[in-house]
């Protein structure tokens, strides 16, 4: 039997524009509501269905089920699509955050665009961190929620491993014995938050162009 706390939970689901977090959910709720509790009983009585409860960046949302999501595709023409120089920057910000600029262009062996960085910016899908505490102060950076919410990820353990590129053919099968795909979202003691009021700067730049000799 769905208890009141489910409903009440459940109302504020179906009613938000966006997902919502626990606390969020607790604000709304009459002080002692167990959230966790109603929240683990709408996952399992919605488990299965054409509608699931799913867990995004810590936020929860109502969602088609993965294995119906044929039945709202639609072919269109994208407008705006990332380049392979933005593609791969990206990837590389994911697994190596918090990465600077420097260390982005040392992985991918190119020297990087500025405008790269600015479109992953403008899009929301990376931010800046904060600065590595190394000579120069260089600025650090790392992925947002949005890319965690537009990937359908919970968290960024859930990136996939080195097995899983090799099953998915993104790896080659004879790479060197030591290689690890890096773990991301690690603290890192050498990097300060940023200043209250610092932003990026956004340069021209056209985001369907790979960078010169890529």
């Amino acid at each position: 039997m769905t208890s009141e706390t489910e409903r009440q939970v459940e109302a504020l689901l179906f009613a938000a524009a966006g997902p919502l977090s626990l606390d969020d959910m607790a604000k709304r709720l009459p002080q002692g509501a167990d959230v966790e509790a109603a929240v683990a009983g709408l996952r399992a009585t919605y488990a299965g269905r054409g509608v699931e409860l799913a867990c995004i960046a810590d936020r929860w949302r109502f969602q088609t089920a993965a294995d119906l999501a044929f039945l709202m595709t639609e072919e269109r023409e994208e407008p705006r699509r990332l380049s392979k120089a933005a593609q791969e920057t990206l990837a590389i910000i994911a697994y190596h955050q918090p990465v600077t600029r420097a260390e982005i262009e040392a992985v991918r062996g190119v020297q990087a665009s500025r405008g790269t960085l600015d479109v992953l910016l403008e899009l929301g899908l990376v931010r800046m961190r904060g600065r590595r505490r190394t000579p120069g102060r260089p600025v650090t950076y790392g992925t947002t929620d949005a890319f965690l919410e537009h990937y359908g990820l919970a968290n960024l353990s859930d990136l996939p491993g080195a097995g899983d590129m090799r099953a998915a053919g993104l790896l080659s099968l004879d790479l060197p014995a030591d290689f690890a795909v890096p773990a991301p979202g690690m603290e890192n003691l050498d990097e300060d938050p940023l200043d209250d009021g610092e932003a990026p700067e956004f340069h021209t730049d056209f985001v369907g162009q790979d960078e010169p000799g890529r």
